[in-house]
């Protein structure tokens, strides 16, 4: 029936990865092969900041070798963008999957039950944590992005002093503020989305759902802690 649904729409033989976006398990293992994607990301960003507690040769020298790699087979700074564009389409794709199966998640159950036990509550919670933190992180990107790669909003900003830039930004309120809230968000995404992508990609089974949601809790924990970390340190005088 797919097939022929999508023949119709398309006047012709649809392709296999046509039929499996259209297909909501194709929505899943999109959102899960993607979300893997960010985390992987995640965990590489939180150790490569944390470089700055070395001092500034040691994280402006970090940040001089990712513009470098892949030389002389890729020019300077070419791989960061591949990994920039890499992440972009994994936020976008992930996005919209989780738009389109949200919007099916409505139309299935147009009306709310009447009586909602603690697994329906919680459901809607992870739900909306998810919804709202996808959002915030988003946008948290576009001024990441402008803060520390294009300093439209950084006024202290210098190109070449990575260190110097953050810690430029750390000075302010605002960037703390701002950095904080998204990192808050990091977590909660992280927290619920690992058990979810577990359970798209067929890991997760009963035995292994308390070690998944460990698992969750503590990769969140650290996550959080580790990208806190660094304006804290900012704010105590501890990095300066």
């Amino acid at each position: 029936m797919a097939q022929a649904t999508a023949r119709r729409h398309s006047g012709r033989q649809a392709s296999t990865v046509d039929l499996l976006w259209r297909s909501t398990i194709g929505k899943k293992l999109v959102m899960a092969v993607t979300g893997v994607m960010m985390l992987l990301y995640l965990v590489g960003h939180m150790l490569g900041n944390l470089k700055i507690f070395f001092g500034p040769e040691e994280f402006n020298g970090y940040a001089h070798w990712l513009r470098t790699l892949g030389e002389p087979l890729l020019h300077y700074e070419w791989f960061l963008w591949l990994v920039r564009l890499a992440l972009l389409a994994a936020v976008v794709l992930h996005g919209i999957a989780a738009y389109q199966l949200s919007r099916r998640d409505l139309a299935a159950r147009p009306k709310r039950y009447a009586h909602r036990g603690g697994s329906a509550r919680r459901g809607g919670y992870a739900a909306r944590t998810m919804r709202w933190g996808g959002v915030i992180l988003a946008l948290f990107l576009v001024w990441h992005i402008l803060d520390l790669t294009t300093h439209t909003v950084n006024p202290n900003g210098e190109a070449g002093k990575p260190y110097e830039n953050v810690v430029a930004t750390f000075g302010t309120w605002y960037g703390n503020l701002i950095y904080g809230v998204a990192m808050v968000a990091v977590g909660l995404h992280v927290r619920h989305g690992l058990r979810s992508a577990a359970h798209s990609l067929g890991a997760a089974t009963a035995g292994r759902d308390r070690a998944l949601r460990f698992l969750g809790d503590g990769l969140a924990l650290v996550l959080t802690a580790g990208f806190l970390s660094v304006p804290l340190a900012v704010q105590i005088g501890v990095v300066s």
